[in-house]
């Protein structure tokens, strides 16, 4: 079979294999009232509806700013054409995953244009396309009502976007052929992470992790002006698409807020700040988010599921059985109790800072990357003590111990194509990117956010899948040949760049 033809049917195999694959879900799985998708929901119907981006409050349909528009205004235009159907929005993330899953793979391939021949090339961006495809964890959200699959999406093409400017650019194949438009690629990316920030708030760490890389690259004060304008451009193209919806708050709730407010409050809720700070002491398990944060100010919360490590003390303990008590009676988290939790809270502090500020971060860094991610699927994830695991659902089991081990394949192969591809000077920039990202989302979501939810680095798999594949690149003959940008040199001769002709 010629390389073209066996090229193509690789391909066919993947998307197949990928809607396979996420079709199951969909079918198998579906989730509608899971987390915020009741919420996702009701907005993108009364803005459809009623024209009214908000929420029935106490009987009364009220603006509200506690969610970004972004997925919203995906659901609204969905249910425009189909109606309030949850299997026409799943249908519609099962496509957009799949474009995902091309966008992944330029991603490895433009990576690996730095140091490998275009069969190589060809080789490490199929490969992209099948870890992309058969990935379960990026695929079983197509299945939910949630944003993960959109905000995957809208990162994977920021990266590409942001991988056209000098992150992404060697000696031998400039920006500026890469990217041949009155469009700044700069301009372009903070653009996408933009709208992106509409999605999912935090996607302004993806220009951060930029910015990061560029410190690096141009650490030399004749780079300074370059790199001030490279930040100019990303801040402008990251604040054009919030500048609407920062009026629209302004206008309507009388406030500026550029995002969506820090804990995703009502009016006049109460921001739990002190009971957020004392859960930092000690929370690092999923299993207690479920138990403890996600019941708050809805269901009553049993000491008794409360970890021992959550006490430095007996009397600390009887504090806050005593908070507890007075919480349950009403069920509503009262400004009093949240200020004593917070007492408590700078009262752990103080005696184990260390345990506050890195051992509990570095904990829910591990759970954030290496949980069974069945928080959609119908197992509880449990693996240990194993023996009484397996006696006690064999199923249950099997299925949270092969994602564990799927998970675990990912973050290798991820981390053998990072230091394969690392001994070639030209792609370094694009590789620390990726990882700067990978690093900067897990250290904010560690530290400043209640909960360890593991959908919180789904975020992160185009880099990883995209790191994954560079380690099916076959490596050359010497690194020099790289670092001279022979290869590279060799690509810019035979491929023609957007806008430019090839050279003969």
């Amino acid at each position: 079979m010629a390389p073209a033809s066996k090229m193509r049917l690789n391909v066919l195999s993947a998307v197949l294999a990928g809607f396979g694959l996420r079709i199951l879900f969909v079918l198998k799985f579906p989730v509608t009232d899971a987390g915020d998708s009741p919420f996702y929901i009701e907005l993108a119907w009364n803005w459809l509806k009623h024209h009214l981006y908000g929420l029935v409050v106490n009987g009364h349909l009220m603006p509200v700013d506690m969610r970004v528009p972004g997925y919203p205004a995906f659901l609204a235009s969905i249910f425009a054409v189909a109606g309030r159907s949850a299997r026409a929005v799943m249908s519609a993330q099962v496509a957009l995953d799949m474009l995902t899953c091309f966008a992944v793979a330029l991603i490895a391939a433009l990576i690996a244009s730095h140091f490998a021949p275009p069969a190589a090339r060809g080789r490490v961006a199929i490969a992209a396309l099948w870890l992309a495809a058969l990935c379960p964890f990026t695929a079983n959200y197509t299945a939910a009502v949630l944003a993960e699959t959109l905000a995957i999406f809208l990162t994977a093409v920021a990266i590409l976007a942001l991988l056209l400017t000098e992150i992404g650019a060697d000696s031998a194949l400039d920006s500026t052929a890469r990217w041949n438009s009155r469009l700044s690629p700069w301009f372009l990316g903070g653009l996408i992470v933009g709208i992106g920030t509409l999605v999912r708030p935090e996607t302004p760490l993806l220009l951060f992790a930029a910015g990061l890389v560029l410190l690096w690259k141009w650490s030399r004060p004749a780079n300074w002006p370059r790199f001030l304008r490279a930040v100019a451009l990303m801040a402008l193209g990251l604040l054009l698409p919030l500048v609407p919806w920062a009026a629209r708050n302004a206008g309507t709730l009388h406030k500026l807020q550029f995002l969506a407010p820090r804990y995703g409050e009502l009016p006049g809720e109460l921001a739990p700040r002190g009971f957020d700070a004392w859960e930092h002491t000690w929370l690092w398990r999923f299993r207690d988010a479920f138990l403890v944060d996600w019941n708050l100010d809805s269901e009553k919360i049993d000491l008794a599921d409360i970890p021992a490590s959550a006490f430095d003390s007996p009397q600390q303990r009887a504090r806050v059985a005593e908070l507890l008590d007075d919480y349950n009676k009403t069920r509503t988290l009262t400004p009093a109790e949240d200020r004593a939790f917070g007492e408590i809270a700078r009262q752990r502090t103080a005696l184990h800072p260390l345990r506050t500020w890195i051992r509990i971060p570095l904990l829910r860094s591990l759970a954030l990357w290496f949980a069974p991610r069945v928080e959609l699927l119908p197992y509880s994830g449990q693996l240990f003590p194993i023996s009484s695991e397996w006696e006690n659902d064999r199923e249950d089991f099997c299925v949270s111990a092969t994602l564990v081990a799927v998970n675990a394949i990912y973050l290798a192969l991820a981390a053998i194509g990072a230091v394969r591809t690392w001994r070639y000077a030209p792609p370094r920039p694009a590789i620390a990117f990726l990882l700067t990202f990978i690093l900067v989302r897990t250290a904010f979501f560690a530290r400043f956010v209640e909960t360890p939810e593991p959908r919180y680095m789904l975020e992160c798999f185009p880099a990883v899948i995209a790191l994954g594949a560079l380690a099916f690149a076959p490596a050359l003959s010497s690194p020099q040949s790289a670092r001279d940008g022979s290869s590279a040199g060799k690509f810019a001769e035979t491929v023609p760049s957007p806008g430019l002709p090839a050279q003969p």
